[in-house]
């Protein structure tokens, strides 16, 4: 269940700082395939921030993977997700990277309790 915050906050759900090492792949504004290491700064259910050296234009659709190491399905869960598919919203550039708002197009569910 998100955490849905006051009225005055548009955000509907909390983030965390997080350092996340990820692949990004899409399509450039040239029409040419990409796939660039780079990494997830803040992580909500619904979105997350990128930094990334690729200014990437807003409504552009990306594929986020995590990196892990191979898990049997035992150990990994059926809710582990190491594929998130998203859209940017909004990009802010910097000295030294882009910092990419995505939304997740499906918002991440929150473990059932006692899961971890």
């Amino acid at each position: 269940m998100p955490n849905l915050k006051q009225p005055s906050d548009r955000r509907r759900w909390d983030r965390l700082p997080l350092a996340i090492p990820v692949f990004a792949r899409g399509v450039d504004d040239k029409g040419k395939d990409f796939l660039d290491f780079t990494t997830v700064v803040e992580v909500s259910a619904g979105g997350a921030v990128l930094a990334t050296r690729r200014n990437l234009p807003p409504s552009s659709r990306l594929t986020l993977e995590i990196p892990s190491a191979p898990l049997n399905e035992r150990a990994a869960g059926r809710s582990s997700v190491r594929t998130l598919r998203a859209k940017i919203v909004r990009v802010t550039a910097s000295d030294r990277c882009h910092l990419a708002a995505v939304e997740f197009i499906r918002p991440l569910k929150a473990l059932p309790v006692g899961r971890a």
